[in-house]
């Protein structure tokens, strides 16, 4: 989508405190489009170094460690399917913070299927056809490499597309790729994280607690019944988001499934409609206007707070619980989630004994480097010449080809589901770490020299320039 140029906030017209001067900086920041890919970059490079120095050992240890609660030492521990496991930091990250951001990845793919690019079939063909053949071509390359050996399980890690970094990277190049084809990457990121959690659910589940999946439906039934009465507030949702998340752990089934249900039964229409909402703030704003006559001090004055406090209560019943959610937790996934993750996942060691040309290695990096842009163009080339979509407006076939090697960064979603294929082997973990470094190095460095080199900058009009 285009991005909205709202009306600029009171607060940042008003005189800045010292707080605001010292806070702006980081918000510039966080404002810029790259932003989170540069973040998540940042903290897998910070992991990988630390891997390589003396800190190795503490690092290991410091993500092992036993979450421990109490005066007493008490020790948590978490049932995972017919197992149980002590809570460690690194299960606390993979587990429980990921299934936050699985939550915001199921809003993102409810309002993209709702009222996004995703929302009409003639529209979602071509984002629908490219994370198709984005995840079965890289997918098949992996499994021919690994053909025959216990490591073809590990080939749902060679068919994801970071989103964060993806976009980040196309960010960079502003103005010289058209906004349609940041929705196209966009679309067809979104497309393939939900490919990647049916992966997830369907062939790394392995023992099934059927007690506590019955228990996980009814907290979904429950959920669904709030839906359906017109539970408007979002706390309702996430407080039974609580107990879905730990039947869901006990199941067997990944927790991080729990996000994705969640997501699906958060309200995405609003409470009042937009002539409601325009009536009733003009209302608001002639009370306020009359009550200034009286005193500026809002401390003082009942009518100007209640009056305010009316323009909040139908701002907040204009905007649906869907898109307030995910607003909110945008944010909190860029820039600690998904950092944080990445530096617990990404500090893999490379020493004189760690083989770098495994078929784990090749195979995730021929699946993420050959086997992305090969399947992306060719489904998107398929669906164009049999009439199933169209390119976006404003995107050509170069535009195209480097935004399919972009989509080669797998990093989260393929480190995520290398932890789930490799939980039992550390030494096929880490070619699949370092597979998946290289790749993702790799396809971003290709994809942005393409866009570079067959982009220009837009020119400024003279009423921009």
């Amino acid at each position: 989508m285009e991005p909205v140029r709202a009306p600029r906030p009171a607060l940042e017209q008003a005189k800045p405190l010292p707080v605001d001067r010292l806070m702006r900086p980081f918000q510039d920041f966080a404002r810029f489009g790259a932003a989170g890919g540069i973040v998540l970059m940042l903290s897998a490079i910070a992991a990988f170094v630390i891997a390589q120095t003396h800190l190795y050992e503490a690092y290991h240890k410091f993500f092992l460690h036993v979450i421990k609660i109490g005066m007493d030492d008490w020790i948590i521990d978490v049932p995972i399917g017919k197992s149980v496991k002590p809570l460690t930091l690194e299960l606390f990250i993979n587990d429980a913070l990921m299934a936050i951001f699985f939550l915001f990845v199921g809003l993102e793919i409810k309002r993209e299927l709702l009222v996004g690019e995703l929302s009409s079939l003639r529209r979602a063909a071509m984002p629908f056809a490219a994370a198709a053949g984005g995840m079965i071509v890289p997918g098949v390359i992996y499994a021919a490499i690994n053909w025959g050996t216990p490591q073809v399980n590990g080939w749902g890690s060679a068919v994801a597309t970071d989103i964060a970094f993806a976009l980040g990277v196309l960010m960079l190049l502003g103005s010289r790729v058209p906004a349609s084809l940041k929705v196209f990457l966009t679309s067809l990121a979104i497309v393939d994280d939900l490919g990647a959690l049916g992966v997830i659910a369907i062939f790394y589940t392995e023992q099934l607690n059927v007690d506590a999946l019955r228990n996980a439906g009814i907290v979904v039934a429950i959920l669904m019944a709030h839906n359906l009465l017109g539970v408007k507030k979002i706390h309702p949702y996430l407080l039974l988001g609580l107990p879905l998340w730990y039947f869901v752990l006990e199941s067997g089934v990944h927790a991080t499934i729990a996000g994705i249900l969640l997501a699906a039964t958060i309200p995405a229409r609003q409470r009042i409609n937009p002539d409601s909402f325009l009536e009733s703030n003009r209302n608001a704003l002639e009370v306020f206007d009359k009550a200034r006559s009286q005193t500026d001090d809002v401390r003082r004055n009942r009518e100007l707070i209640a009056a305010a406090r009316t323009i909040e209560l139908n701002c907040e019943h204009i905007e649906p619980p869907l898109h307030r959610l995910e607003h909110k937790l945008a944010g909190l996934c860029a820039f600690l989630i998904i950092p944080v993750f990445a530096f617990a996942n990404a500090g893999v060691h490379v020493g004189a004994e760690t083989e770098l040309t495994g078929r784990v290695t090749l195979g995730i990096v021929a699946g993420l480097v050959i086997g992305k842009p090969l399947g992306v163009m060719a489904a998107c080339f398929i669906a164009f010449k049999l009439r199933l979509g169209d390119l976006p407006r404003g995107v050509n076939w170069h535009h195209l080809h480097g935004a399919a090697w972009l989509a080669g960064i797998g990093f989260t979603m393929s480190l995520f589901i290398a932890n789930l294929a490799f939980k039992s082997s550390p030494e096929n973990l880490d070619q699949a770490k370092i597979g998946i470094l290289s790749a993702s190095i790799l396809a971003g460095i290709i994809g942005l020299s393409l866009l570079l080199l067959t982009t220009r900058p837009a020119k400024k009009t003279d009423e921009q320039g």
